[in-house]
């Protein structure tokens, strides 16, 4: 492609999938280091039990073993952090209990790191491992959260009652005041269920300290390295920010769980200086299901007020939110920060007050999944939308349309505001796409066969590019969420970009490089992108909350911006201009009204030859760097319309069609859009039809904790998904205009999917995941009923 074409807007093929698709991607498992050794821990077999024994020599002893590491050894380090405080309703903070690296006489759940043993090999470690004698004294276990724990089991003794805090945010008094008057209250009460990550690659990592400066090396399948390097070095093992690089390479999916920092990362640094020699981990898939930080496990309640004329005047939302058995770095916001302040939706309700009560459980941490709070509201706001709608006699489209916000900027009642939207627009489409007229005709022929068919509706929002600073921080978050770019010009003309967001399948590597080629006027062959690397890149905050093109690209913009203003300050010398004069479009400085123009790679060779131009007013160089801040989320939207057919006889569910019409503000590259809906696609409607993490009430030990008993959407419980980005409204407060994309398909469809089901066999709720079992159950309930 010609640059002067323009590169924004472009299907341009993916740069990184050639080496992805010919094995020559390294992922953290790929690196062996020089004297590698390798590290397996011991896991806890009970879910809350008090360590009496722990016995490690025969273990010491075993071939090859090089250390065994327990609780003990990390008695005088910091715990693992939790980066968002929250306060309870009263004012007084969380419940903060102490995170430790590894147990420390204490096991809450299973799969709890007991020890850590480092060998020469990782058939060593293992079996070395199993010679660890442990005894436990085994305590009652609290999993579910709609009953009161058992006595004696409390996880923590700064938690009495288990609870973490519970928090409120909106009107409160004001939503009473509109339920009481409603002429009509709809109630539904509803699971939010728990979700294993599952992405492809596991968690890896592989610690190295070099005794020459004190230093250390950490390799590790992460979504955000400055961050994993600042929370393990100021709050966890003291080591001085410098003296501490984390690389995290090609890494094979995160979706949340590669966000935080662990455990076993944490020990095999520490552990590294310990032996002298680096230390290799990865989990097996096994370790994932147990170890991972799990997703979603809401229980709710929501009760929605409307008026004669069906429109919304209060919406009341009570939910119980499982931390699991310790606070995960993001924990403490998802269920309150990036869910209560979505419940508003697309619609103009005046009242709106959620009470969140969070729990702590003897489960894996829950923390941040693909869209982290954001698809628990809308779950929550659209599932009561419909059933609204079907309990009133209204079309829901029209219900729907009755209260979308249309004037913009828009304030909500939970304290966001919207910048921008047309969510008429959006609906418009997707009935349009969905066929929605000739609905009744299919269902016709459904029904002629026996069969149940159902259409449902599910119109998003999020917020995402999650940021800014200063909004997050008054909500309790310890940290800045801005971003970091910096664009090396090189002599040649040649420009390397270096950014603080991380590439984990996103496709950075080639809609970054398009924004820079766009700007500069220059091939997309003569740009690279550098990220992951905390001693190449500048302090970033990484890859989440659908942040990297809105944040981090207009971090790299401004410093672009910075270039091409010290370009034209050199270029006005070579021409003998005055700056304010040249102008620069398509890679050309030229002087406005003239015929005199200066290519951009004449003008960066110039800055490397300080001699060409006045140096005594300008450095040499052509290197900027800009760290961007934004002053408000982005809120990309969408309506969703999910059509079914079921088979009463077996409960099976086929997904007939599925369209998604989304707005994400302007699109730089739509093929990479396109793919990041349909992979949402899949993880939403596979949480909706298949999916389910399951702990046993009275043991705390993990049923699905195999491929054998958690149920992953396969390509064939799907359909050809109908998919169209319209022509959007731009976001308002970047120069690029985007919005979020990567995690829409995950907040949009489970809601559709189940709001289709409910059609189809007339009743009110069917719990998520919807298995042929539980259909078949919903529908012989119904049938009594």
């Amino acid at each position: 492609m010609n640059a002067r074409q323009g590169f924004i807007g472009q299907s341009v093929l993916r740069r990184e999938d050639a080496r992805f698709l010919t094995g020559r991607g390294q992922y953290t498992d790929d690196i062996t280091l020089h004297g590698q050794t390798y590290g397996v821990f011991l896991r806890s077999p009970h879910a809350h039990a008090n360590i009496t024994k722990l016995d490690t020599s025969a273990a010491a002893k075993a071939p090859g073993v090089l250390g065994i590491f327990t609780g003990e050894h990390f008695k005088a380090v910091g715990g693992l952090p939790c980066g968002w405080l929250i306060n309870n309703i009263d004012g007084t903070p969380m419940k903060e209990p102490k995170h430790p690296v590894i147990a420390d006489g204490k096991v809450r759940y299973v799969g709890d790191r007991v020890a850590l043993v480092v060998a020469e090999t990782h058939e060593q470690a293992r079996a070395a491992s199993q010679l660890i004698e442990v005894e436990y004294d085994v305590l009652p276990v609290y999993i579910d959260m709609a009953h009161p724990a058992k006595a004696g089991a409390a996880l923590h003794v700064e938690s009495p009652d288990n609870r973490c805090y519970q928090w409120q945010i909106g009107d409160a008094a004001g939503t009473e005041e509109a339920l009481k008057n409603a002429a009509h209250v709809v109630s539904l009460s509803f699971r939010n269920n728990r979700l294993v990550p599952n992405a492809i690659e596991t968690r890896a990592a592989n610690a190295a300290w070099n005794p020459s400066d004190d230093s250390y090396t950490l390799y590790v399948s992460n979504q955000n390295p400055h961050v994993e390097r600042l929370l393990m070095c100021a709050f966890v093992l003291g080591i001085p920010e410098h003296k501490m690089r984390v690389v995290a390479p090609d890494v094979g999916g995160g979706f949340g769980s590669k966000i935080f920092l662990y455990g076993e990362e944490t020990a095999l640094v520490w552990a590294s200086k310990q032996i002298r020699r680096p230390i290799k981990w990865t989990a097996d898939r096994s370790e994932a299901f147990l170890s991972d930080a799990h997703g979603r496990d809401h229980l709710t309640t929501a009760q929605l007020a409307l008026d004669k004329d069906y429109k919304f005047i209060g919406f009341k939302v009570d939910t119980t939110a499982n931390m699991g058995a310790y606070l995960s770095t993001f924990a403490s916001a998802v269920p309150t920060i990036l869910y209560a302040t979505l419940l508003a939706g697309q619609y103009a309700t005046p009242k709106i007050s959620c009470t969140v009560t969070a729990m702590f459980t003897n489960t894996s941490p829950v923390d941040a999944y693909r869209g982290a709070g954001r698809p628990e509201a809308t779950y929550t706001v659209e599932r009561i939308v419909e059933t609204a709608a079907r309990e009133l006699g209204i079309d829901p489209g029209e219900l729907r349309r009755r209260n979308f916000i249309r004037t913009f900027p828009y304030a909500t009642p939970v304290g966001l505001t919207y910048d921008t939207g047309d969510y008429d627009a959006t609906m418009d489409r997707a009935e349009e796409l969905a066929d929605v007229q000739g609905f009744a005709a299919r269902q016709a022929a459904s029904e002629a066969q026996g069969l149940k068919r159902g259409m449902g509706y599910s119109a998003y929002i999020e917020a995402c590019g999650i940021a800014p600073s200063s909004v997050a921080g008054a909500l309790g978050a310890r940290a800045g969420l801005f971003e970091a770019g910096e664009v090396r010009v090189h002599p040649t003309g040649k420009v390397t970009v270096f950014t603080g967001s991380h590439s984990h399948g996103q496709g950075h590597e080639t809609t970054f490089a398009q924004v820079v080629a766009d700007k500069l006027g220059i091939p997309l062959d003569d740009i690279s992108i550098e990220h992951g690397d905390t001693g190449k890149v500048l302090f970033g905050m990484g890859t989440y909350g659908s942040r990297s093109l809105a944040v981090g690209g207009t971090a790299i913009v401004k410093a672009l911006d910075k270039v091409i203003a010290k370009g034209k300050k050199i270029a006005a010398h070579l021409m003998e201009a005055a700056d304010t004069d040249v102008v620069f479009e398509n890679g050309v400085f030229k002087v406005e009204g003239t015929d005199k123009s200066v290519p951009f790679a004449s003008v960066s060779l110039t800055a490397y030859v300080p001699h060409n131009f006045p140096h005594d007013k300008l450095e040499p160089g052509l290197n900027e760097n800009a760290f961007y801040d934004p002053s408000n989320f982005t809120y990309p939207a969408g309506t969703y319309i999910c059509e079914v057919e079921i088979d009463p006889a077996t409960g099976v569910v086929r997904i007939d069609r599925f369209t998604a019409c989304d707005d994400f503000g302007n699109v730089i590259n739509p093929m990479i859009v396109e793919g990041q809906v349909h992979g949402g696609l899949a993880q939403g409607l596979g949480q909706a039809l298949r999916e389910d993490c399951v702990y046993d009430p009275e043991s705390g030990q993990l049923l699905t904790g195999s491929y054998m008993d958690y149920a992953m959407p396969r390509a064939d419980d799907f359909p050809n998904f109908t998919v169209e980005t319209m022509k959007g409204t731009p976001c308002t407060h970047n120069p690029l205009g985007v919005k979020g994309c990567g995690e829409a398909g995950a907040i949009g469809s489970p809601p559709a999917l189940i709001n289709a089901i409910c059609h189809a066999l007339s009743i009110k709720d069917m719990p998520m995941p919807a298995s042929p079992h539980n259909v078949w159950k919903a529908i012989q309930a119904s049938k009594s009923a």
